[in-house]
């Protein structure tokens, strides 16, 4: 009867990331991940769809009327408390805002960045 000497998974781990190529698929794998992960929104109507609310939904969660809220989702522009609102409203509990800069992908917290702003 053979043997098998116990490896921890970090051993492990370290052993295949060893060979050549490995530890570059891996950060692959796990870019393309992270991209099929996210639901690009290519405005508020989508946010307000994924939540499974209508306009009319989300206006009376506003206080506001729907027609307020059609406006606002064909906005080219707005206030960043306007988007807060719009986005708590929905029930987004995590809203971020992502940038590049000079290769780096920088995180900011929206709720954090609106108490700054309204001080």
């Amino acid at each position: 009867m053979v043997r098998k000497t116990f490896r921890k998974g970090n051993d492990r781990l370290d052993h295949i990331l060893a060979k050549p190529g490995m530890t570059e698929r891996v950060a692959e794998i796990r870019e393309a991940s992270a991209r099929e992960d996210r639901i690009y929104a290519l405005n508020l109507a989508t946010i307000r769809k994924a939540a499974e609310l209508t306009q009319d939904d989300l206006a009376q969660r506003l206080g506001i009327d729907q027609s307020v809220v059609s406006k606002t989702e064909r906005r080219e522009d707005m206030l960043l408390s306007t988007l807060m609102d719009y986005l708590s409203a929905a029930g987004v509990e995590d809203a971020k805002m992502v940038v590049h800069v000079n290769g780096r992908e920088i995180e900011l917290d929206l709720r954090s960045l609106q108490h700054h702003v309204r001080g």
